[in-house]
Parts: C-alpha cells; structure tokens; sequence
C-alpha cells in the first residue's frame, strides 16, 4: 500500500527534525537482517540514544537538505538505514559497528560529521570517540594532574628530611 502525500510529509519533517538536532550520522545497508534483528537494534538504539529509521532514498534526500548531512546524498542507494547520534558523536557508529560485527548482512555505507562525508573504513575513528562522561572525565585527570604532582612534591620534602634523621640516628647507634 502506497502512503500518501501527507505521511510521507510527516516522515521527512520528524527525520529532519532529527538531523537537525544530531550530532553525526551514519547511512547503512540494511538488507539481509531478519525482523527480530532490526527489532533488537532498535531497541539497543533508544537505549543510546541513536535515532535508527529505515526510509525511502527519496524521502531520506529530502529530510536531509538544509542539514550539515546533505553532504551524505551520494551514499543514499539502495535499502536505507539511517543513525543519528543525538546526545554523543559517536554513539551511531558504535552501534552499527557492533552490528556490523554480529551480523554480516548489515554493511555500512557512510557516516558524516560536521558537515562532512566519510567513507566506512572511518567507522572505527567515529566510533572510538569518547561519550561525553569520558571527556569530562579525562579533561578532569588532565587537569588535576598538576596539582596532584605539586602535591606529592611538596610532600616529598618533609618526608626527606625525615629519612635523612633517621639515617642519622642508626648511624649514631651503630657507632655507639
């Protein structure tokens, strides 16, 4: 059954309402993967945040003009799966990656981020990115390694100063 003018509206206004929002992107070939599959993606997708739509190629080009992933029109061919990251820039591409690894069917065609296209052999760069919590949590160690050192090297000094009055004092007892 065909869908009409207004549903197809509606599907491209809610994907580019998403793309608009995202953060990267990632376009797949999904064909091959069995209902309970893409059901069990989808799932782990809400859980990370992904936004996962399988579309027509057509609608997806339309969705998709006026965002920084226009850039990804060429790679629209064929059965469609869409991911956009909406809360870390990596979290589509570690999705589909893991998948890709499970389930042989699902080939990955290209990602974009900001504005620009990447061929799949970058998956492994988006996907390695870290989530925000991971960012703030290096830039935190970076920032208090400074202060962790000044730290250990103020103590250091008292702590000398011990070790040496007690090489002292065993060398006072052992002349004694």
């Amino acid at each position: 059954m065909a869908m009409k003018l207004e549903q197809k509206q509606e599907i491209v206004a809610e994907v580019n309402q998403a793309a608009s929002r995202a953060l990267s992107a990632v376009v797949s070939d999904y064909r091959g993967l069995t209902v309970g599959q893409m059901t069990e993606m989808r799932a782990k997708a809400r859980q990370s945040g992904v936004y996962l739509r399988v579309m027509r190629n057509t609608l997806a080009r339309r969705a998709v003009a006026g965002t920084e992933f226009e850039c990804m029109v060429d790679a629209l061919v064929g059965p469609t799966l869409l991911a956009f990251s909406n809360e870390d820039p990596g979290a589509a591409a570690r999705l589909l990656k893991d998948y890709a690894k499970q389930y042989e069917a699902l080939n990955i065609k290209a990602l974009a981020v900001g504005g620009r296209m990447y061929g799949p052999e970058e998956i492994d760069r988006l996907a390695k990115l870290p989530t925000r919590d991971e960012a703030i949590a290096l830039l935190m160690s970076v920032m208090l390694a400074p202060v962790a050192k000044l730290a250990r090297t103020l103590n250091e000094v008292p702590g000398k100063l011990v070790r040496t009055i007690a090489a002292i004092k065993e060398q006072k007892q052992a002349a004694a």
